[in-house]
């Protein structure tokens, strides 16, 4: 899953040599923050999105969009791990933000253009179930 993210995508968000102290060198806490974030990222968006396309994407064929909320999650779980009291503001108010779209994506206010959608399964059934509407009879 970690392929997503490739390590050139943090140097928008962080310095490399703040990633480095964070994490004290340590390549499988990076990792592992990362599939926390698509995890999570996956939570949201599988309901409406092809998740399996949009995370198996890489190169230049990934959203950056997606990437980079990705990225912004993913950081804030391993300043998590270093120190949460001392953690900085834009750190939390960039997380934040992400799960904000995040629940935008979710309930359906927010699109991701160029995101490969779920296909309809609901007709998959060779039943269906209608009724008429309920009847006010009591007053």
């Amino acid at each position: 899953m970690a392929k997503f993210i490739e390590s050139s995508d943090y140097d928008a968000s962080i310095h490399a040599e703040i990633l480095d102290a964070v994490t004290r060198n340590n390549k499988t806490s990076v990792e592992t923050c990362q599939n926390r974030a698509i995890q999570e990222m996956r939570g949201y968006m599988s309901k409406r999105y092809n998740c399996d396309a949009i995370f198996g994407a890489r190169g230049e064929e990934r959203l950056d969009l997606v990437v980079m909320y990705c990225i912004d999650i993913a950081v804030y779980h391993l300043f998590s791990i270093h120190n949460p009291q001392k953690m900085s503001q834009i750190r939390k108010d960039r997380f934040e933000d992400a799960k904000l779209w995040l629940q935008g994506v979710r309930d359906g206010v927010v699109n991701i253009e160029g995101a490969p959608e779920v296909e309809n399964k609901t007709e998959s059934s060779p039943y269906q179930m209608l009724s008429n509407p309920k009847r006010q009879t009591r007053r």
